[in-house]
């Protein structure tokens, strides 16, 4: 870990309170009348850090956190929030992270390197991605596309404010909420969408 990693680490729980106060990053949203999306996600096979191919359509029946993720960004701590609640909903739910170097730069290393830092600082189990474009544009992941276009979810047009914005989908595949990165993957909103 960096010495700007340790830094933002430490002051973490600083940045959520702060965020908390302000407003900044800590909006949420919900899909209230269940609008079911006019293409599955289940289409998608996502290509993973590690060479090998995960078909979303093996995950039915689960619930889907689907975030995206930098290793050197004041939230990066939110791997370590991920990796309980995936460990503590592993029947139930599955994290997927997605790596992207959108917001200031601050996923620069390889997949590689991105996979080896999250085992080695935060005991990341979960589904990584290969490092991809999570913003509006023709590089955009095509999950992120689905995931921010309410032509394709039903409802939703947030694209990702900031690296660690997070999307939860039920178990048929229908996306349920968007939570801005300051809101807290164990926050009391988040388990309340995911359990």
């Amino acid at each position: 870990m960096s010495f700007r990693q340790t830094v933002l680490k430490t002051f973490y729980p600083a940045l959520i309170w702060l965020s908390k106060l302000t407003g900044r990053r800590s909006d949420h949203l919900r899909n209230p009348k269940g609008i079911s999306p006019a293409e599955a996600i289940y289409q998608f096979t996502v290509p993973l850090n590690n060479g090998q191919l995960l078909q979303l359509q093996q995950l039915k029946g689960k619930k889907l956190l689907i975030v995206n993720t930098a290793s050197d960004c004041g939230y990066t701590n939110q791997y370590g929030e991920l990796q309980e609640l995936q460990t503590r909903m592993s029947d139930r739910l599955v994290v997927i992270g997605f790596p992207a170097n959108d917001f200031k730069k601050q996923e620069k290393g390889s997949d590689e390197e991105i996979s080896s830092f999250c085992k080695i600082n935060y005991g990341v189990s979960f589904p990584l991605a290969k490092k991809s474009t999570v913003v509006n544009g023709e590089s955009q992941n095509k999950i992120f596309h689905w995931l921010s276009h309410a032509e394709q979810n039903g409802w939703c047009n947030r694209q990702p404010t900031w690296n660690f914005s997070k999307y939860v989908l039920n178990e048929e595949g229908t996306l349920t909420h968007y939570f801005d990165p300051a809101v807290s993957p164990l926050s009391k909103e988040v388990l309340e969408a995911v359990e």
